[in-house]
């Protein structure tokens, strides 16, 4: 039987096969004859763009990013453009200085790339943006002198970035957050004696937390705690003295984690 022969390709087409359909971000087909059209047209001859694989018409984000990674000079001339995702995609690769004029764009994709890259005086600009998702970006990056600005933020995932960065002689102000998840932060990097005033906190997950932290002397406050993992958090580093209290725990994994340390210690009394 003959080999079949050999399925013809182009000499350098990267864009593989069965791939998204070059279309631009109006839904109309892209093709040959509109790349002789385009304002990069002279690009193609020499392989600097190619349809379906890295094009700035394409409406796909990964076509139009390959494109700006092959030619960053020329994202600077498309931050104006009509489709998001080609002024998202244009400001990551432009220089730096082009970026402030754009912190009013009306679409939270191109605010988004801008809080990744602004410098900081800019980047305060963003700490009031409507969209959630740029004002995490703003708080990871916003230096921690800044970030005291945001603690009042009303969306809890960006406290909650607050919480990790602010200095910690700041964090007393989120310790009665209304969320749990933020007080959560607080306790993990908070000093005494303000953790010992988390002993407190109504969630367990935030005492579970401070069960880890709080000095062993003064683990007492949580021995009899009403949620059963705190309790065990405290078996776990609690002193002799304490265990001992703890060996007739209403739970049988705290009695067994009592035990667990008392056998290890010599210290067991029946």
């Amino acid at each position: 039987m003959m080999a079949a022969a050999p399925v013809p390709t182009r000499p350098h087409a990267r864009a593989p096969a069965g791939d998204i359909v070059a279309m631009d971000w109006l839904g109309q087909p892209l093709s040959d004859s509109i790349c002789q059209r385009c304002v990069h047209a002279q690009l193609k001859a020499s392989g600097g763009c190619e349809l379906g694989y890295a094009c700035m018409q394409d409406g796909y984000a990964r076509r139009i990013d390959r494109f700006f990674r092959w030619h960053p000079e020329l994202a600077r001339a498309h931050l104006q453009h009509p489709y998001f995702e080609v002024r998202a995609i244009a400001a990551r690769y432009t220089e730096v200085f082009h970026l402030p004029a754009m912190i009013e764009d009306p679409d939270e994709t191109v605010r988004l790339q801008l809080a990744l890259r602004l410098p900081q005086r800019a980047l305060q600009k963003l700490t009031q943006d409507p969209h959630r998702e740029v004002r995490i970006r703003v708080a990871q990056r916003l230096e921690f002198d800044k970030l005291s600005a945001m603690v009042n933020d009303p969306d809890y995932g960006v406290r909650q970035w607050v919480a990790r960065r602010l200095p910690v002689a700041l964090l007393a102000v989120l310790m009665s957050d209304p969320e749990q998840v933020v007080r959560q932060e607080v306790a993990h990097r908070i000093e005494m004696p303000a953790l010992l005033r988390m002993t407190s906190d109504e969630a367990p997950e935030v005492r579970r937390v401070v069960a880890q932290r709080l000095p062993t002397g003064l683990l007492d406050r949580l021995a009899f705690d009403q949620d059963l993992i705190v309790r065990w958090e405290v078996a776990q580093r609690a002193a002799t003295e304490l265990l001992q209290r703890m060996q007739h725990d209403e739970d049988s994994e705290v009695r067994a984690a009592v035990l667990q340390r008392l056998t290890e210690s010599g210290e067991r009394h029946g």
